[in-house]
């Protein structure tokens, strides 16, 4: 593991599932367990910086050549648990995502047109033989996607100062939530009931059902991570502090639950212009 370097990263925020190491089968599960006895670790901004590093070289290496060997360590009740960062895996679901985004022209200047498609002969090649893989970690760039906060509750929330070495190297900050796995499916579960008896099955429906089934791949005993990452680097330390986005996103579906439709516009506006004003921010000089 190389020197990290001290530039922040800003962009990225990440849902991450951390596996008890007996998810694991062997060699696996071995290797897991002497990665987590690690003096030192790498951070979330340590795997964005070598990621992107990889665009650099010409012509850009879209996907790593090799799978990562790295992962997050959490302790959940005496219990080491991991999150493998799969980034070889994850570089090539984000591929598929780029095409969606992208018009043509934009997307053949970043990954021109040959590596890209060399990308997609390989990643068909290993789905062939690896049918059931899945990344453990979900990445959103300059927001946290609504739906993923239906996961957790308000009292899950952490904010304030993260431990020495953790991304946060440069102020200090750390804004995250963690949720047993069976507490998360069990709020997926419920709002999904709530949004099909008041709304139209639509985007926000549909991405619901979508992390749900993301989380059904998962050991029961799993911990659920949603971290704020960079953002917290590009959001006002007053905006962070009053940020209560899973408070909001719960009023807002209770208030559906209750047949009352202005308390959870007011519910819903409240998170469309905060993260808004986040997502703007990337036009900004």
């Amino acid at each position: 593991m190389g020197v990290a370097s001290s530039v922040t990263v800003p962009y990225a925020a990440y849902l991450r599932v951390y596996e008890p190491l007996g998810a694991f089968p062997e060699p696996e599960r071995s290797h897991w367990l002497r990665y987590a006895r690690r003096a030192a670790l790498p951070t979330a901004q340590d795997e964005l910086r070598r990621s992107l590093a990889d665009l650099l070289p010409t012509p850009p290496v879209p996907v790593p050549v090799h799978e990562s060997g790295d992962a997050f360590v959490a302790v959940v009740d005496g219990v080491v648990c991991v999150c493998p960062w799969r980034t070889r895996l994850r570089g090539w679901l984000a591929l598929e995502e780029l095409a969606e985004r992208f018009p043509p022209p934009v997307l053949d200047a970043v990954l021109p047109p040959v590596v890209r498609r060399q990308a997609q002969a390989d990643y068909e090649r290993w789905a062939e033989r690896n049918p059931d893989a899945r990344p453990w970690i979900r990445t959103a760039t300059w927001q946290v996607p609504l739906r993923w906060f239906v996961l957790f509750s308000d009292d899950e929330r952490e904010y304030g100062k993260g431990e020495p070495g953790a991304d946060d190297a440069h102020d200090g900050l750390l804004l995250r939530y963690r949720t047993p796995m069976v507490q998360a499916r069990r709020r997926v579960a419920r709002a999904l009931r709530t949004l099909r008896d008041a709304i139209e099955e639509g985007p926000l429906i549909d991405g619901l059902v979508e992390v749900g089934r993301w989380l059904e791949e998962f050991h029961p005993r799993s911990l659920v991570e949603l971290d704020y990452g960079g953002l917290v680097h590009m959001v006002p330390e007053a905006q962070l502090a009053e940020d209560r986005s899973a408070a909001d996103t719960a009023e807002g579906l209770a208030a559906l639950r209750a047949g009352d439709g202005a308390r959870a516009g007011a519910a819903y506006e409240r998170l469309t212009e905060r993260w808004r004003a986040v997502r703007n921010r990337q036009f900004a000089n």
